[in-house]
This record gives structure tokens, sequence and C-alpha cells, in this order.
């Protein structure tokens, strides 16, 4: 076997390396990477290679499994430790493997070896001294030894051990490729170099190196924390104590890359905030009107049953209110006007309560207040109709809005959240009735007024269905002519052997909608019975008393036409009666019915003038041929010697337009006089006979034949 030759700065001189020939314990030289520069013969002769084949290979061939990766950390060690002249390391078990594959238990010593003053160029000699012939040691210190190594690179975790004087003593492959730190770096065994490459990475140094310090103030405590890295990645920091004999020599740390679990968590994290916003959107939408934002009829349900399961004598007050004629708003401007008046009534029925009162819209145009504990909740009633004389501009137009409010309380009776929406409900009604734009506190009579009038629009309802409607006849007299001219037909209605008013019946029959059928059937029974009375005397005409309600359906004056056609009365015999509400609003098309049957022959009516808004300048664009004075007025004439101009008036006025003039209601003699002597073209009322039904028409007619008659001065058997 040739002999080495070693380098003159590792020997000194020639008898260094006769030395290291001659040696009977195995010496290895390896460079910083591992490789292996020279190996003396009882290296050769320990392992069983030549020298050619061990120089430049890895050392790691000759070290058993479990005992291959100490170098990188031993080596670190050494240089670190140079400047204190420390020496060689204290042997360490170990075990080699010769080349036929078998193990042998040996002891490993290590040196830096320096190969010139001035550079930081360093190998390691290592000696092997076989161990064999010593006793037997424990196998189990063996199989530990490489359990352990085993499963500290195995470990997905990078371990990094720290001596307590705070010095690198050891890390795992899995740290170095964590962290990303070069071998190079480590072997350097600059720590503070290794350190600020960790904190370089991290999003918040100061709170590691916080952490670090106070774990090493007290040696004995544990830790677990997160890092958060400043690309994006998380890690796990656990650290506890390194222990032998129950004293601390270092510290372990152990780092675990928890990125994906961070994304994973942070998704469903984000995952749940977009399912709770969904949940908290879906009940606001199930709790919320979506056009005015208030609350909704069910979470007012919800606020009123738990108002009133309150403490016991607490105020509730419920305030219960729609607008007044809110359908002409949508029918003349559009939906969109209306939702937007919708908006203001909301936003402007907030600003009349408290901030925890609730407001809620309940559907359509009906809105719902809730106050507790109120001390005036009458106060609150009328601020709310107040706010809402304030007029609306929607979209260049000016709405002056009104509502009805009724307002009920709960009470000694303990009333139940359904009962109090009733009572409030019933009060409403009762502020329309009253003449709308105003508010009503519940009264028990109300309640007993709404079982009145729901009970006489089932009773009309079943008189309807049942052919009960009667028709009467009263006459109207032709003051010029001296004779009965005219014949009005009225409606009547017997229930029970009794006959109910008009005006109880009418107005129950125009909300119910019965008015149409009523009407007709008027229209129809009257046409059919005076037909007779009719084709004696071309002059002589049928007034028939038509609602707005009929007015309002397109096929009016059609029906009115056909109905004449049917039963042969010729269309200039009828007169049909309206009153002056119908033309309140300008309604086109109650004009264009009113229109059509006046150029059919149909001639119209004024009836009950002066009760309500028209004036007489007005008259002249209403398709009218007819005034018809209210009772009211003639009931002013008591001996016929008052002077009373607004008659003269109402009477010149409506000749200058054209106009023949009725008078209604009179009963005196005096009265038809003075009338007469005003030139008022028609008489009508009790003085003449009163409304009949057709068996008694003609006795009737004959009765105002007789009293015209006197008061021209005349005898006449009759007039029929």
């Amino acid at each position: 076997m040739t002999a080495p030759s070693y380098p003159a700065e590792a020997s000194g001189t020639a008898g260094y390396g006769q030395l290291a020939e001659s040696s009977p314990d195995a010496l290895l030289v390896l460079a910083e990477d591992g490789s292996i520069r020279m190996v003396n013969p009882a290296a050769e002769r320990l392992f069983g290679y030549a020298r050619g084949e061990l120089v430049g290979s890895d050392h790691r061939r000759l070290l058993a499994e479990g005992f291959r990766n100490g170098f990188q950390r031993m080596f670190f060690n050494l240089r670190r430790d140079a400047g204190a002249d420390a020496g060689a390391t204290v042997p360490v078990d170990a075990y080699g493997l010769r080349r036929d594959g078998t193990e042998f238990p040996a002891e490993v010593a290590y040196s830096l070896l320096k190969t010139g003053p001035d550079t930081d160029t360093a190998s390691m000699v290592v000696a092997v001294r076989d161990t064999s012939h010593r006793p037997e040691t424990d196998d189990s210190l063996r199989e530990a030894m490489s359990l352990l190594t085993a499963t500290l690179e195995s470990t997905a975790d990078g371990i990094l051990v720290v001596s307590s004087e705070g010095q690198i003593a050891g890390v795992n492959n899995q740290f170095l490729t964590m962290w990303g730190i070069p071998r190079e770096l480590l072997a350097t065994r600059d720590d503070d170099a290794v350190l600020a490459f960790v904190l370089d990475q991290l999003q918040d140094p100061a709170q590691f190196v916080g952490r670090v310090e106070s774990l090493y103030a007290d040696p004995a405590a544990e830790s677990h924390d997160v890092l958060n890295f400043r690309d994006g990645r998380t890690f796990e920091r656990y650290s506890r104590p390194q222990k032998v004999a129950d004293q601390v020599v270092g510290r372990v740390w152990s780092f675990r890359d928890v990125t994906a679990a961070k994304v994973a968590q942070d998704r469903i994290a984000h995952a749940l905030a977009d399912l709770a916003d969904q949940s908290a959107q879906l009940k606001a939408l199930a709790f919320t009107d979506s056009l005015t934002g208030l609350s909704n009829r069910q979470l007012f349900n919800n606020y009123l049953e738990t108002a009133l399961a309150g403490p016991c004598g607490t105020a509730v007050d419920v305030l219960l209110l729609d607008l007044d004629d809110f359908k002409e708003v949508n029918d003349i401007l559009g939906h969109h006007a209306g939702d937007q008046m919708l908006i203001e009534v909301g936003r402007r029925l907030r600003t009349c309560v408290r901030p925890n009162d609730v407001v809620a819209r309940l559907g359509g145009d009906e809105f719902v207040v809730l106050l507790v504990g109120s001390l005036d909740p009458e106060a609150v009633a009328a601020r709310i109709v107040d706010s809402l004389r304030v007029p609306v501009w929607i979209d260049g137009t000016m709405l002056r809005p009104s509502l009805s409010l009724g307002l009920a309380s709960i009470s000694e009776d303990a009333v139940d959240a359904s009962e109090l929406l009733r009572r409030a409900d019933v009060a409403m009604y009762a502020a329309k009735a009253a003449g709308k734009n105003r508010y009503k506190r519940f009264r028990p009579e109300m309640m007993q007024a709404l079982l009145d009038r729901n009970d006489l629009e089932a009773g009309l309802r079943l008189a309807v269905d049942n052919g009960q409607i009667a028709v009467h006849y009263q006459p109207i007299i032709s003051a010029a002519l001296g004779k009965v001219a005219k014949v009005e037909a009225l409606a009547r209605w017997e229930r029970d052997g009794v006959l109910v008013a008009p005006k109880q019946f009418i107005p129950a029959a125009e909300r119910s909608g019965l008015i149409v059928e009523i009407g007709t059937e008027v229209l129809l029974r009257a046409c059919t019975e005076l037909k007779p009375w009719l084709d004696e005397d071309a002059s002589r005409s049928l007034a028939v008393n038509v609602s707005g309600v009929q007015l309002q359906h397109g096929d009016f004056a059609e029906l009115v036409l056909a109905v004449t056609e049917s039963c042969g009365v010729n269309p200039r015999q009828l007169v049909l009666e309206v009153t002056e509400s119908v033309f309140f609003e300008d309604d086109a098309h109650v004009i264009r019915q009113l229109v059509t049957l006046r150029l059919a022959g149909v001639r119209v009516a004024l009836d009950d003038f002066g009760t309500g808004f028209s004036s007489l300048g007005r008259l002249q664009d209403l398709p009218v041929d007819t005034l018809k004075i209210d009772q009211s007025f003639v009931a002013m004439i008591r001996t016929g010697t008052e002077r009373l101009p607004i008659l003269n008036a109402m009477i010149g006025m409506a000749h200058g337009l054209g106009l023949t003039v009725t008078a209604e209601g009179v009963e005196t003699a005096a009265q038809a006089e003075y009338l007469m002597n005003l030139d008022c073209d028609c008489l009508q009322g009790f003085l003449f006979s009163g409304p009949r039904p057709e068996t008694g028409l003609g006795p009737g007619l004959d009765r105002a034949a007789r009293a015209i008659a006197a008061l021209r001065g005349e005898r006449v058997p009759g007039n029929r």
C-alpha cells in the first residue's frame, strides 16, 4: 500500500505523516462538503476499502443507518468553537459499515484541521476506533439512537435544538427546507446571520424575538404560537426545554407549516361569514318591507305580542292608518309615483314618533304604529295627521296626501293583539266615515256601528239576490203646464216589514258595489212598468237616479240604451239624475258616458244641487240639462213672504245657461207659489204626492193633479 502524502500545513513535519500511517486508529480527513480527502492504512483495513475507492467519495458510506447525518452539526460546532481552542471533541459512539455490509460498534472523535493560517477553508480529521473487543453494550441503545435519528428526519416538522447558551446545537433537514436556509450558511457557525435570515421572512420579527427572549428568561417554560410570513405562509411554533437528568441543557423548537390548514380555515370562516350575511339579509327580507324599509306585518305582530306580554300597566297603543283615495294616485300618475308617495309617508311617520316606537307597513297603503309607554298617544295621532297635510312633490307634480287613522289602546278588558288591531281598524273606518283626513279613538259604540253596517250589507245582498228591492214612483209637476210631466223612480227596501231609509242602504250598496245591480234592476222595472204611461204622451218622461259607482263601469251607457230599446222606451223620455260628487274629480270617463247618452237623447239632471262644491259658473262646463234644487233651500220658504235671493240667483243663472229647474221637497202651497213666482219649471214633493209603489201610482197621479189645479185655481177630475 502506497504511503499517503499530507499537506505541509496540516502535518508540520514529515514525522506527522508517518505517525498517521502507523496509527492503529482509522483516520480520515473530510472536506466541508463531507467528501473524503485522505485515509490511512488503518482505515483501509477497518472498512475493507482500498484508498483509491474512498478518496473523493461521501463519508456516509462508512456509517450505519441512523448515524449518517451528524457530520454537518459536528463540523458546525467545531468551527464555532475554533476560536476558543477547544481542540478535539469528546468521542461519541456510533456504528460503522464495512464494505461487506457488516456493521461494527465504534468510537468516533473529531478535530478541525486548518489548511492555512490566512484562510477560512478547513477540513475535519475523524478518528474511528473499533470497539467490538469491548463488552457488549445494550443493543437497545443503538436501536434507540437509530429510531431517534430516523424520527427526526422523517417528521414533517422542522426541528431546531439550541443550547442553554443560545447557540445552535442541531437541526433536521426539514427545518432547513422549511426556512430555506442554505447549508453553507449554517456551516458558517454564524448564529446571528442565521437568525437574520429567519427574521427577514416574518411579518412581525419583533414578536418572534420577544417570544424567544421571554422563554430564555424562564428556561422551564413551554410555548405555542403562530408565525405569519411575508409571503403568506403560516407556521405554528412549539418550544419546550431540553432536559438531561432533570437539568435544562437547552431548548427544542418545533416548526409546523399550517399554511394549507390556515387557508382552509380562512375559507371556512369566510364562507361562514357569507352565510351569516345571507342569513341576516334573508331575515331582513322576512321582516322588512322592501319598498319603505319599515317593519313588515310579521315583525309588527311580533313586537305587538311582546308588548302585550310586558309588565302589567304598561300603556300599549296601536295607530292604524291608510291613505285616503290612494288608488287615484296609481291610476293617474302610475305605480312609480304611488311607490314614491308610500316611501315619503313612511319617512314622515318615522319623524312623528320616538326612535324605539315601531312603524310598519302592513301592505298597500296601510301603515301601523305601535307605541309602548306613551303618555299621550292622541298627540302622536294628531302629529301624524298634520304631517301629511304638507304637499308631496313627485316627478314635478304636487300631491296633497291625507289619511284616516284609528287609535286603539289596551284597556282593562285585556284585549289580545288581533282584537287590538281590529279595534284600531274600526276606529280608522269611523274616521273615514267622518270625512277622512283625521283620526278617531276607538269607542265601544263604533264596534256596534260596524256590526250594524255589516248586518245591513249582508241583508241587502240577500234582498238583491231574492229580488226584494222594490221601485216606488213620485210625480214631478210642470208648473207651466199644470200637470204631471215626469215620474221619478226610487229604490225601496222593505226589511222585516219595515222600509229601510234610502240614506241608510244606498251608501251601503255603493260601498259593496251592489248599487250596480240595484240601479240596473230599478231602470229595467221602471221602463217596463211606466211604458204605458209614457206612451200616452211623448212629453212625459221617467227620471232614474244613477250612482257614481255605476258611471265608473265602462259599458254603462251601452247598458242604459240596451234597456230602453228592449222595453220600447224612447231614450228622449229618460232622465238620469246624478249628484255633484260624480264631477268632483273631472273624470273624463264619466263625462264621456254622459255625453254618449245625451247624444242618444237621454237628458241629465244634477240632483241635490247646492249641497256639494259645484258653483253656478261651473255648470256651463257640465253635460247636464236640468238643475234640481235641494230641499234644504226649499225649506227656507215658510210663509212665502221671505226674501231669498239665493233661490232667485240659482233659478235665474240656470235659465241663463239654458237649463230647466226642478225644486225638491215642496210640502206647502206657500213654497209652491213662491217657486212658481220665480219661474221654477218643475215642482216635486209631498204637497203633490209621496213615493208610491206601481199599484198606487194612479191615485198618486190623481192627487198631484188636484194639488196643482188647486194652486192654479182650477178644478180637474184627474191627470194620469
